[in-house]
């Protein structure tokens, strides 16, 4: 008996270690991080807002759905829905999945979440926990766009990039600001990159400290970009209005499929641990 329950032991982790294998990524077995009470705990930071995702479902009350199939202005190629399927919470985490299926015309689906009206802020500290999907055609990212656009539409308005990736690049991972006078379709955005190990396998946190005149841009801790206002006025600098968070996966479109797409990597998942914003003390 003891032979017979060894054996099976050995089967059950050799299903479980070549299931995490796939076109040379392994997926770790992470899970999200343990809470304590010290965990909000940021010195010189009040916490005003998070979603720690330990509920039964995705909390209403914080986030709604952008449900498309416009291609997000960059040619992607997914349709948002809102269904299960796409997003869904459970043991702690927040999890919006890309799939390879036919939908209103559309061969990918996926999610794309955001605060509007529910979480809107000018300035502060925040910090997302994510693991990040792979392969050719992913394009995920964690970002924010004005809640008011009161200097007007897309780039003038601005825009806040905490984390974007696209899988053909794999571990490297972008933050950038969009504006008027500084965005990428005239090739001046204002960015920086950072390579990082087990961007897809394992839980990173992605950070912006948002201040009047400067973003710093932060992976894990360590600081690796500072985007700073010029003093051209909104042109230039939109970053005094307040902002909303957008959790995303978009399929291919003019970045994320640059270098094509491989349908064999499909589904792709990103996923979520805490969303946490702070305001600073004063």
């Amino acid at each position: 008996m003891h032979i017979l329950i060894s054996t099976l032991n050995i089967l059950v982790l050799l299903l479980m270690f070549n299931g995490c294998k796939k076109e040379g990524i392994t997926e770790a077995i992470t899970t999200p991080e343990q809470k304590t009470d010290t965990t909000y705990v940021i010195p010189g930071w009040n916490l005003v807002w998070n979603d720690e995702f330990n509920g039964l479902a995705v909390d209403s009350g914080k986030w709604s759905y952008e449900v498309n199939g416009t291609g997000g202005g960059n040619n992607e190629l997914q349709y948002y829905t809102e269904g299960f399927q796409n997003s869904y919470v459970d043991s702690g985490a927040l999890t919006i999945v890309a799939k390879k299926e036919s939908y209103l015309g559309k061969q990918y689906t996926s999610a794309r979440m955001r605060t509007k009206y529910k979480g809107d802020w000018t300035y502060g500290h925040i910090e997302i926990r994510a693991k990040l999907p792979w392969g050719k055609g992913t394009w995920p990212a964690i970002w924010m766009l004005p809640t008011d656009w009161e200097y007007g539409g897309w780039p003038a308005s601005g825009e806040i990039d905490i984390m974007e990736h696209v899988g053909y690049d794999q571990n490297v991972i972008h933050g950038s600001t969009h504006c008027q006078k500084y965005y990428f379709k005239i090739g001046t955005q204002k960015s920086g990159t950072v390579k990082i190990a087990n961007a897809s396998t394992e839980f990173h946190t992605y950070t912006v400290e948002w201040f009047s005149d400067h973003i710093d841009f932060f992976v894990d801790g360590t600081k690796y970009f500072t985007s700073w206002d010029d003093g051209s006025g909104w042109q230039g600098w939109p970053f005094i209005k307040r902002f909303h968070l957008i959790l995303n996966i978009a399929v291919g479109g003019d970045w994320g499929g640059a270098q094509g797409i491989d349908n064999s990597i499909f589904p792709q998942k990103m996923v979520i641990d805490y969303v946490r914003v702070y305001k600073k003390t004063e």
